[in-house]
């Protein structure tokens, strides 16, 4: 799996290079204030509130162009359901929200909510929590340099992007049962498998919408220059069993995504492999990729947009 589509944008002028030449991993300047804000999450339990961040001006433009692009971006290349789900989200446009400014009004949707993380979080904590309508988020914004892609989720994907589908019933549920999925199960290897469904669905999934790949994917949804260019990845029919079998780089742009007819055919498919899930089940096998296949979408730190 090597060029174009898993590089990473490393410039303000969309050049494409390695992840770690990315701002948001090299700058000296950045890094500290990246590295404070998530340190307020240590030792957070899950449904504790989230500690209040003083955005700087800096911060709140970063949103606010990143909201812009992505507002217009998703209007052409989101399925109808991820803009019908817009609608309802309580994601302003004009500042970056607290948790609980999103949070409680999501309650009032979905009976969802957002829960600290400041990183890394293993996998059963990550999908095993989103069962009882929590979802881990982060707080910290992306770098202003290339502020349409980062290489690790931050409070616009998070927020915006899982904010969107937490606003909806039907994303939702869909939560709750990858959540039950890993509540259910202990072993490593089977979790993973919960794991990379999760990857190629809520984090990457797009639907077929008149013969044009439409996306829903919440990575898709917060990230301007991999939402517009869809047609450049190479997009298979919704298969478990394909998911499970095909690597991916976490670090990048995809070059594989899963496309399904409607949301429904998304929740039933998904039903259908993991109501059926236990740690007796056999892991598929699937070729390395570099810092990608076998890590955990359950790793905070995992995924571009």
């Amino acid at each position: 799996m090597s060029g174009i589509q898993v590089r990473t944008p490393v410039t303000a002028d969309g050049r494409l290079g390695e992840a770690p030449e990315h701002p948001g991993f090299s700058d000296p300047d950045y890094l500290p204030r990246r590295r404070a804000i998530a340190a307020l999450a240590r030792g957070h339990r899950v449904g504790d509130p989230s500690p209040l961040v003083d955005y700087s001006a800096s911060e709140e433009r970063t949103w606010r162009t990143v909201h812009r692009a992505l507002w217009e971006a998703q209007g052409e290349h989101a399925c109808r359901a991820a803009l019908d789900a817009r609608e309802y989200a309580p994601v302003p446009a004009d500042h970056i929200p607290q948790h609980a400014e999103v949070g409680a009004q999501l309650r009032q949707l979905t009976d969802f909510d957002f829960t600290l993380a400041g990183g890394v979080v293993e996998n059963k904590r990550f999908l095993g929590s989103m069962a009882d309508g929590w979802f881990h988020a982060v707080q910290f914004v992306r770098h202003p340099a290339v502020p349409l892609f980062t290489p690790e989720p931050d409070v616009i994907h998070d927020v915006f992007g899982h904010g969107i589908h937490l606003s909806s019933p039907a994303f939702a549920d869909i939560y709750r049962l990858i959540g039950r999925a890993a509540m259910r199960v202990e072993r490593e290897d089977v979790l993973q498998m919960v794991s990379d469904v999760y990857w190629f669905t809520l984090e990457y999934g797009v639907l077929d919408e008149g013969g044009t790949p439409k996306a829903y994917g919440a990575a898709l949804l917060s990230s301007f220059g991999e939402i517009s260019r869809l047609g450049a990845a190479r997009v298979r029919p919704l298969d478990i069993d394909a998911m499970l079998t095909t690597a991916y780089d976490i670090r990048g742009y995809q070059p594989v995504l899963f496309s399904a007819r409607t949301l429904q055919e998304v929740t039933d498919v998904l039903a259908g492999f993991l109501e059926g899930l236990d740690d007796d089940s056999e892991p598929r096998r699937k070729p390395t990729a570099p810092g990608g296949a076998g890590t955990g979408v359950g790793t905070r730190t995992d995924h571009g947009r």
